[in-house]
């Protein structure tokens, strides 16, 4: 894969940086309590998410190096909400942990094909679902920090639930993908 100057300022890859730049902000505000500010930069965050594809298609300017950062900027960001709600409820730390395994298996396996001359492959369908519940159920626990802690166990246990699933399915993906 040869990455090129002009792949890297793509409109949609500034998007990606951006998003980037946005946890820093996102985990001081939210460890300052300053919780709708902090949902806040997460959905503008989910918001860019959403148009840095659909520019990227549209417009063609799909590169090897967007299809790489999108899903970074996603996982960093999760990563570091995940981190912040752990301090307040410590089943998220089991979620880290899966989310550690499964990104690091993705990881893995993207570089592999790379490696193997093939091309890189986006997100499946049930990948972006796992991603979007876990975007709305930590962007629900940041927003509500009022909500019972069963609810929010709850909440983590059908993320761990999506994330497990999600795995064992692209498990089966690259399996047959060879």
């Amino acid at each position: 894969m040869k990455i090129t100057k002009k792949d890297l300022f793509t409109i949609p890859n500034l998007m990606g940086y951006f998003r980037i730049l946005m946890i820093p902000v996102f985990g001081w505000l939210y460890m300052d309590g300053q919780n709708l500010p902090a949902v806040v930069v997460l959905a503008v965050s989910e918001i860019t998410d959403m148009l840095d594809g659909q520019v990227a298609r549209r417009f063609h300017m799909v590169t090897d190096f967007g299809k790489m950062l999108d899903p970074v900027a996603d996982k960093l960001t999760q990563a570091a909400v995940a981190v912040c709600l752990a301090v307040r409820y410590p089943l998220m730390w089991v979620l880290i942990g899966l989310m550690v395994i499964k990104e690091g298996y993705m990881a893995l396996k993207g570089l592999q094909r790379i490696r193997a001359g093939k091309e890189v492959q986006g997100a499946k369908i049930y990948g972006k679902v796992c991603t979007v519940y876990l975007f709305v159920m930590m962007a629900v626990l940041v927003a509500f920090p009022q909500i019972p802690v069963r609810v929010v166990y709850a909440l983590i246990f059908i993320a761990l639930f999506l994330m497990t699933q999600t795995l064992v399915l692209y498990m089966f993906f690259f399996r047959q993908a060879k």
